[in-house]
């Protein structure tokens, strides 16, 4: 009877409430995981479709351009798809620092460098691999940590990449929606810490219905849960029901 008690105990919690990345702390590693265990077949950037080799050199779209952040227009980067700042600022050590954040000269710092010297949650959050999409470098450095939104009167600052971003606010090319979507339901669900805004989780549910996920995306999410040791149950409910 305590063996049943207990089943239904468990019974009575969503499962994703226990499907946090509890296997890498380290951003570094997963970046490395993605690049040559996930992506390897599969080089394209999320914002602008663009290729990227096994060097992390981008090979820009015809037309793609940038006045600001040149170099980093260059290579690939993983972005944060949930800004790190979104989830990061739960935490006291992000917020107002820790006494193990000190350097060598005595200066205390606070921000992702303290959350992610001394609090081993925020490591684990900032390295689930759900949460991260390859880039070009330039745009990663543009988007910053603004929120999505639809900006109908704003022209795309990269050319021939339809990624628009003004007034701290970012609007994402069609292609990119369903996955961006996806990615901020799964983190929603999955992490009691973040929360999205009653208007952000509107839209992102809209962009869920409207943008299917493709194959792509759930070999994409398969490929991470079987390393990762936790699935995007968001993404996994929708290939199942293709």
């Amino acid at each position: 009877m305590k063996i049943i008690s207990i089943l239904i105990l468990f019974s009575l919690f969503p499962l994703s409430t226990f499907a946090v990345n509890e296997t890498n702390q380290s951003f570094s590693k997963a970046k490395k995981l993605l690049e040559t265990k996930v992506y390897q077949n599969n080089r394209i950037t999320l914002y602008c479709g663009a290729l990227f080799d096994a060097k992390k050199n981008i090979i820009p779209p015809q037309g793609f351009h940038t006045d600001k952040h040149v170099k980093r227009s260059k290579r690939v980067e993983w972005e944060h798809v949930v800004p790190a700042e979104n989830f990061g600022r739960t935490f006291i050590e992000w917020r107002e620092g820790d006494k193990q954040c000190v350097t060598s000269k005595g200066k205390t710092y606070k921000g992702r460098k303290c959350a992610n010297k001394v609090n081993a949650e925020y490591k684990y959050m900032q390295a689930d691999m759900h949460n991260l999409f390859p880039a070009i470098g330039a745009v990663n450095a543009m988007r910053s940590n603004y929120n999505f939104q639809m900006l109908p009167h704003v022209q795309s600052y990269f050319g021939s990449c339809p990624m628009k971003i003004d007034n701290k606010k970012a609007e994402p090319p069609s292609e990119a929606r369903g996955r961006i979507a996806r990615t901020y339901l799964y983190m929603d669900d999955t992490y009691s810490r973040y929360s999205m805004s009653k208007s952000q989780k509107q839209l992102m549910n809209a962009w869920d219905k409207m943008y299917p996920v493709s194959e792509w995306e759930c070999t994409r999410s398969k490929k991470i849960a079987k390393i990762q040791k936790n699935k995007n149950a968001i993404v996994e409910s929708r290939c199942n029901a293709r």
